[in-house]
């Protein structure tokens, strides 16, 4: 018979449960203490005739001795514990975590598909499952619902919150969710599903997952730099989704606590303080089994819960396969009720139910479209990848009526170009140019790394992926747009590129940046941690932020808003349309006009010298210049080897010559010791420099730069 939890472990908590003590069980099985104490050290274990006395003692069948992969149903049972009010008369009116978001679905899918993302099983390859469920209750099944969660021990908290309505926040929004249930005579309930995950692994009060998101606040434990999360803020979300602040949570975990891995239970309350029968109350209250080790035992940790229990709160699972399911009691959506308040009033004498259930039909729409739109590079794969997340979507009522059909998020109907530019990018079958419909344009864009603490000088230089390709599709809007994203592949950035030619196509652009370019990109990692240090808690941009000041410095956001001109200025330069030739026209032109056109020039036979056409320069970071300039290339047979010259302008005598401290090619040349030497047949080229400070005999910024292209060595 499949066994869980090692005996002695098992028998130790089931006695705190049962109130009782070794010498007591001894003493009921006729046996000795020091029997008993060798069975929970582990030197030895009961006979099985002694299996069914233990049994009866703790009230229980055989079975559950045997196979110890649940507590007994004996001593302290499931209830809420809330906590004390302060001693020192302190008092907290809500949690100021929950207020850093909305009370908004489509917020919530970015924040909890982000974590699950993030604690994705990558051993196996797979990629991370995530179900929505909405789930509306009414009538009887909202009854069963209530009585599960002990809703009558609840019921005292929430009439004391609802009296603090007039003055407080947190009161009126669970004053209006708690009038809601009543009046409409329903609940909506939001499941997320994550299958694939490492759960809430660790102790209840330990350092570890579990503690983080039930216990604690403002702590992330999220495991490698890719992560999404990094402020410990986004499980706020799930409470702030809750008109009755209220989260019930089943975990499988991934590594085994107490010798277990499935139906880990517990429910968080958040509520302001409150006094309930002159008692006060600090906040928070927990839903589970009193703790025999705590004072009194008071205090409510998670308890190993059965089948029927999990199912009588809406917690059942489909599979065996680690993962957390949260389940947001009350779940209402802040956009979704302002649509329903400016419906007319002739759609509020619908039938019954049929407002409700389109509620939740809106609300599924929500889901749908903030999960296409934020997580479609997570959920594609191509040349041999797996996706590294897969969502869906459901809407039901009551037991198990489908309002709306599971809907699998698909990322090519979302973002149907990104889609297609990504699967390239991993197929390895992208164009330099964009010539045919269809083609992805990919560029190499350097990001340059500061070192930490501030220190001058640069670490190295990461090179981000760039794709370019044209909008296709309806649900391509808005178009001309760029989707930056880093190591787990969520949206970070959506910007549009400023200043297009006149007359560009329609296009999307994707920048993959971090392990997001790949793992074997050049500093990789270190783009990784600099990227996320630079995202606010809402992880929606990459900027200056407190982080980033402190751990490199007050002027490294600058790095990133030079990587964001390098890719504008390269997306402009890949979608600019090629200039009409002067032989095309419209027929009518042809026939009304005369052109008289001169004889071709024939191309130079000897050496011919290209000239600068453009130059766009600016002082870096540590007061070098950085300079981006075009060269122009005539026609002909041998083109001459050029040499960049970087020098200070003076009012009077020779320029001070400033040394390069790098030189890289573009397009249409390689450096080779300091020269550009020009591929055959170009007609352009394009080069990067950054100067040696050391080399600069004034101040970069109280002086001006002059730039020459020189033949020969440069002199």
């Amino acid at each position: 018979m499949e066994t869980g939890e090692e005996f002695g472990p098992w028998l130790a908590r089931q006695l705190k449960l049962a109130g009782k003590t070794q010498a007591e069980l001894a003493e009921e099985l006729g046996l000795t203490r020091a029997a008993v104490s060798a069975w929970i050290t582990g030197r030895s274990t009961p006979r099985p005739t002694v299996m069914a006395d233990i049994a009866a003692s703790l009230g229980t069948d055989l079975g559950t001795v045997h196979t110890r992969t649940t507590d007994t149903q004996a001593g302290l049972p499931v209830t809420w514990y809330h906590r004390p009010g302060y001693r020192d008369g302190g008092r907290d009116l809500g949690n100021a975590a929950a207020f850093a978001f909305d009370a908004d679905v489509q917020v919530l899918a970015r924040e909890t598909c982000q974590n699950s993302l993030d604690e994705r099983l990558t051993e196996n390859g797979r990629p991370v499952r995530v179900r929505y469920t909405l789930h509306e209750l009414t009538g009887e099944a909202l009854d069963a619902f209530r009585e599960a969660i002990l809703w009558n021990e609840l019921f005292p908290h929430y009439s004391a919150v609802s009296e603090l309505a007039g003055t407080q926040k947190v009161g009126r929004v669970v004053d209006a969710g708690v009038r809601d249930m009543y009046e409409s005579g329903r609940l909506v309930l939001l499941r997320v599903d994550d299958y694939n995950a490492s759960g809430l692994t660790g102790d209840d009060y330990g350092d570890g997952k579990f503690a983080a998101v039930v216990r604690r606040q403002l702590e992330s434990l999220k495991s490698g730099h890719a992560a999404g999360g990094s402020y410990g803020l986004g499980k706020a979300t799930l409470w702030a989704t809750s008109a009755l602040g209220l989260v019930l949570i089943n975990s499988t975990l991934s590594v085994p606590h107490e010798g277990r891995t499935e139906r880990r239970v517990i429910g968080r309350l958040e509520l302001p303080w409150r006094e309930v029968d002159g008692q006060p109350y600090a906040g928070p209250a927990w839903f589970g089994r009193p703790d025999p080790d705590s004072p009194g035992a008071e205090v409510a940790r998670s308890w190993w819960a059965d089948e029927e229990t999990v199912a009588r709160l809406h917690l059942t699972r489909e599979s065996d396969e680690p993962g957390t399911s949260f389940l947001i009691v009350g779940a209402h959506d802040v956009a979704s009720l302002e649509e329903t308040a400016s419906e007319t009033d002739d759609e509020a004498a619908d039938e019954e139910g049929e407002q409700d259930t389109r509620d939740i039909r809106r609300m599924h729409g929500r889901l749908v479209e903030a999960l296409g739109r934020d997580f479609w590079a997570a959920m594609t794969g191509g040349g041999g990848r797996l996706p590294l997340l897969e969502v869906s979507v459901r809407a039901l009522r009551n037991h198990g009526e489908v309002v709306v059909p599971e809907t699998q998020v698909d990322p090519s109907v979302q973002q149907p170009s990104r889609t297609r530019a990504l699967r390239a990018h991993f197929e390895g079958t992208t164009v330099d140019r964009l010539t045919e419909a269809g083609q992805v344009a990919a560029r190499s864009i350097p990001l340059k790394l500061p070192l930490s603490g501030g220190a001058p000088g640069t670490l190295g230089t990461h090179q981000a992926v760039l794709l370019v390709t044209e909008a296709s599709g309806d649900s391509d809007t808005p178009k001309n747009q760029v989707h930056s994203l880093r190591g787990n592949r969520m949206t970070v950035k959506r910007t549009g590129v400023p200043k297009l030619p006149v007359g560009t196509n329609p296009f999307q652009a994707v920048l993959l940046a971090g392990e997001a370019a790949g793992t074997s990109a050049p500093f990789a990692q270190e783009a990784e941690e600099f990227l996320r240090a630079a995202e606010p808690p809402e992880h929606d941009r990459w900027g200056q932020t407190e982080e980033l000041t402190l751990r490199w410095s007050p002027s490294a956001y600058r790095r990133i808003n030079k990587l964001t001109t390098e890719v504008n200025n390269a997306v402009r330069e890949l979608v600019a349309r090629p200039r009409r030739s002067g032989g095309e026209g419209g027929e009518v032109l042809r026939k009304a006009l005369t052109v008289k056109t001169r004889p071709k020039a024939k191309a130079p036979s000897g050496p011919v010298v290209p000239t600068l056409d453009g130059l766009e320069a600016t002082i870096g970071d540590q007061g070098e210049w950085l300079i981006a300039a075009d060269v122009s290339i005539p026609r002909g047979d041998e083109i001459v080897p050029m040499v960049p010259v970087a020098q200070l302008d003076v009012r009077s005598g020779g320029r001070p010559r400033l040394e390069w401290a790098e030189l890289e090619a573009v397009e249409g040349c390689e450096v080779e010791d300091g020269t550009l030497r020009f591929a055959p047949g170009a007609r352009r080229a394009r080069f990067r420099g950054a100067t040696d400070v050391t080399s600069h005999p004034v101040r970069t910024a109280l002086s001006r730069l002059v730039l020459e292209l020189r033949a020969g060595k440069g002199e």
